[in-house]
């Protein structure tokens, strides 16, 4: 069996056992596998040993950040015990695995509002309306997740009223996290209902997806995808996009991290994640109740406290 043929087989099987978003997380990683393994010409999975296993992730920390070379290492480890299970490699190759811990800090990287409000008057000067710019402020703004945002169709926007409405489509490549537990309606500022509005008017490209929907955040290519959010919130909570300066002691003109590939090796440089876990903090922070910030957000108020997002708001 190739190393393509066992990780397809591998998501047939977890597809009924998971969510959309983690399959989907374990898709992405399992392509990136498939690809380094024909790249290594590795054309049998039952060839593969932990020295391969530790070159892939050589090869990966060149280019994620520790948070995500964690998570990406996770999933594939859990892929290699599914071979073991089924005999198509040797056993104790996922016990061999070094999947190291993030560092606290890596993990708890957030944006303070003091200098998201900085990014966003950055934005507005120098990108006004940018798919960028909208990206970043609808994600503060809101507190959505990454795949909610991506799942907005331009009729779901409705500036008159003010808000935009959340539904679950997983037959059309958008569903939501909780899937209908999921769908809502979040209330927008005016100030953000303008900058929608100009984006749509000005630098929305008006294409439609695959299945004929109009996306509300396009490219020129449909649907703005998860890595190209991504990546745009990667770049620009980077300190000398922003800023222009580094308070990690590096000379920008010389750091890697200032290039749009290697955006997430900057030190500062925050996930959309990130920037909803921030984003709830400081509506909490701001003296919002707990019970309307987890119906906007889309969380329950146990699971922000377990995952420590109320901070000192829950004290």
């Amino acid at each position: 069996m190739t190393p393509k043929e066992a990780a397809q087989r591998y998501l047939k099987e977890r597809e009924p056992d998971v969510s959309d978003a983690t399959l989907y997380n374990h898709r992405s990683l399992l392509r990136q596998w498939w690809q380094w393994c024909d790249d290594e010409d590795i054309e049998y999975i039952n060839n593969i040993d932990g020295f391969d296993l530790a070159d892939f992730r050589l090869d990966r920390q060149l280019e994620v950040g520790e948070v995500t070379l964690y998570n990406q290492m996770t999933v594939l480890r859990v892929f290699v015990r599914w071979l073991q299970s089924r005999g198509l490699v040797e056993n104790g190759l996922a016990d061999g695995m070094t999947v190291a811990q993030p560092d606290d800090a890596s993990r708890n990287r957030k944006v303070t509002p003091e200098t998201a409000q900085q990014i966003l008057s950055f934005l507005e000067k120098y990108e006004y309306a940018s798919l960028r710019h909208t990206v970043f402020a609808v994600l503060w703004h809101t507190g959505m997740r990454l795949g909610a945002l991506r799942a907005l169709d331009l009729d779901d926007y409705h500036p008159e009223e003010h808000y935009v409405e959340l539904h679950h489509r997983p037959d059309t490549d958008t569903p939501l996290k909780n899937q209908e537990h999921s769908e809502r309606e979040v209330n927008l500022a005016l100030w953000c209902c303008s900058l929608l509005d100009d984006y749509i008017e000005g630098k929305r490209c008006d294409v439609t997806d695959d299945y004929g929907r109009s996306p509300l955040f396009t490219t020129e290519q449909g649907r703005v995808s998860h890595s190209n959010v991504r990546d745009h919130v990667n770049q620009i909570t980077r300190p000398c996009d922003f800023a222009n300066e580094c308070p990690h002691d590096r000379e920008i003109t010389e750091c890697e991290a200032t290039t749009r590939l290697h955006a997430a090796r900057c030190p500062s440089s925050i996930a959309p994640h990130d920037l909803r876990r921030s984003s709830v903090t400081h509506l909490l922070d701001e003296g919002h109740r707990k019970e309307l910030v987890a119906d906007r957000v889309d969380l329950s108020v146990k699971t922000m406290e377990e995952h420590s997002v109320l901070h000192k708001a829950v004290s």
